[in-house]
Parts: structure tokens; C-alpha cells; sequence
């Protein structure tokens, strides 16, 4: 047995534990001598803590937002037929085919002033003068909910479709009606695709940099942009390496808490 796993545990000690123990052991160290210097200027600059506080702050906006828009169509997906539950899913995984850089450049051109959406808004009489849709969070938001939506859809159709039909029929038989049924006996049974969603997509934004470099120009400043100024302008390994710390124990907090509230098997769907 032990054969037969061991090239992946080779694989993931070379591609994941070493670069995070080497990680690990930069923040603590400043020209050749072991330093606390940069977590204290983690818990003293405010900087910091401001970056980390939008950085959360858009991951729960792009959440709840990924979440309205992704329950619907994950919904609609479980209870279609076959052939369209597949014209669904398809146009979910559409942007799949293309790079992030590429979609992050498309909603540039989509949103700038004189972009698509400005141009039909000022067209059809809605709006007088272009919308300010580029270079500042809205646009950073929208095509973050843009490129992580189909992290949610999948999550809540997987779960979706393990959910017995007779269980909401059961539910209208015994008098419920269609809200209630769907309040009491659905969205419950779906909760685990929910957090699995949210988990995804929250875990995912706070790492986002192409996205916020892009559309944010300059006023939406995310951890990751932090992590790439303390190298690239300052050199700043040990730096970097302390943010990065930080930000995987709030992402594996952000594992235990959900796991806390669901077993993590039901999460990632094993029972």
C-alpha cells in the first residue's frame, strides 16, 4: 500500500510541504539572523491591516454574491432534464476555456467608460455620463463573481442532485406549500453544497492578484498585491513570507470553522 502511494507523497512533499516549511522559516529571519521584526510590523502597521481588512471584506461580498446568483442556476440545473441540465452546466464551465488573465482583461473592456455596458446604459437613456465601473472595487467584484461562479454552481448542483425527489414531494403531499416545502425540506438537505461553495470561493478570493491588479487600478489593494510589492519593490522575503503565513492560518481557521458547522466529509461530498 505504501508503494503504491508513495510517488504522491513525493509529489506533494517536493510541490507543497517543503515550499511552505521554507515559507514558514523566511518570516523569521532578516539578513541572515532569526527575527520576530516582521509579524511586529504585522500587528503594528496599519497598512496591513487595512489591506487584510478589504481583502476580507470583498471575499464576503464576492461570497454572498456568488452565492445569489449560483444557488438559482444550480437549482434550475438539478431539475431540469438531462439535455438541458447539460446546456446548463455548459454555459457555467464556458469560462473555464479561457485563462483568468484573459477574462480579467474582457471585463476591462466591458466596463471601462467607454466600454459595452456604458455605451447600452447611455444608449438606451438610462445614464447621462459613463458609470465609474473600472478602477476601483465594483469592477474588482464583479469579475471576481464572474470567474469564481462556477466554484459555487458545482458545489450546490452535486449536492442538488443527491437530494431525493420524494422527499420534496413527500413534503407537498403532506400540505406544505412550495416556499415552505423548499425552506424546510430542500434547503436544508442542500446546506453542505452551500459551504462547500462559500468555503471555495471565499478561500479563493483572498488569494486573487491578476483580478484586483487589473480592474482595481491602484484603489483596491488585496494581500496578495502586498505579498507582490514586498518582493518586487523591497526585496522583502521575510516580509512576504509573514503575510503569507498569517493568510494561510485565517484560510485554515476558515476550514475548521466550516467544519465546525458541517462534518468536512459532507462538505466535500465523501458521505
Amino acid at each position: 500500500m505504501l508503494m503504491l502511494i508513495a510517488p504522491a507523497l513525493i509529489v506533494v512533499t517536493l510541490l507543497l510541504v517543503i515550499p511552505l516549511l521554507w515559507l514558514a522559516w523566511q518570516s523569521f529571519w532578516q539578513d541572515g539572523s532569526p527575527t520576530l521584526m516582521h509579524y511586529h510590523r504585522f500587528l503594528t502597521d496599519p497598512i496591513y491591516w487595512m489591506t487584510f481588512y478589504q481583502t476580507f471584506r470583498i471575499a464576503f461580498i464576492v461570497t454572498a454574491a456568488a452565492i445569489l446568483l449560483g444557488y438559482p442556476v444550480a437549482y434550475v440545473a438539478a431539475g431540469a432534464s438531462p439535455r438541458w441540465s447539460v446546456v446548463i452546466l455548459s454555459f457555467v464551465l464556458l469560462p473555464f476555456w479561457t485563462s483568468v488573465l484573459v477574462r480579467a482583461y474582457a471585463w476591462l473592456i466591458l466596463l471601462q467608460r467607454t466600454g459595452i455596458v456604458n455605451s447600452a446604459l447611455r444608449d438606451a437613456g438610462i445614464i447621462e455620463n459613463p458609470l465609474p465601473l473600472i478602477n476601483n472595487e465594483l469592477g474588482t467584484i464583479i469579475a471576481t463573481v464572474h470567474i469564481l461562479l462556477p466554484f459555487m454552481v458545482l458545489p450546490l448542483y452535486a449536492t442538488m442532485k443527491k437530494i431525493p425527489p420524494e422527499l420534496p414531494m413527500a413534503g407537498s403531499s403532506l400540505g406544505g406549500s412550495p416556499l415552505h416545502v423548499f425552506l424546510r425540506v430542500f434547503l436544508p438537505l442542500s446546506l453542505p453544497g452551500v459551504i462547500a461553495g462559500m468555503v471555495l470561493v471565499f478561500v479563493l478570493t483572498l488569494g486573487f492578484y491578476i483580478t484586483p491588479e487589473l480592474l482595481g487600478g491602484g484603489r483596491t489593494y488585496m494581500v496578495s498585491m502586498l505579498v507582490s510589492r514586498n518582493i518586487q519593490e523591497y526585496s522583502e522575503w521575510g516580509a512576504a513570507s509573514s503575510i503569507s503565513v498569517v493568510l494561510m492560518l485565517c484560510v485554515g481557521l476558515i476550514f475548521k470553522l466550516a467544519s465546525m458547522l458541517i462534518p468536512f466529509e459532507r462538505i466535500m461530498g465523501t458521505r
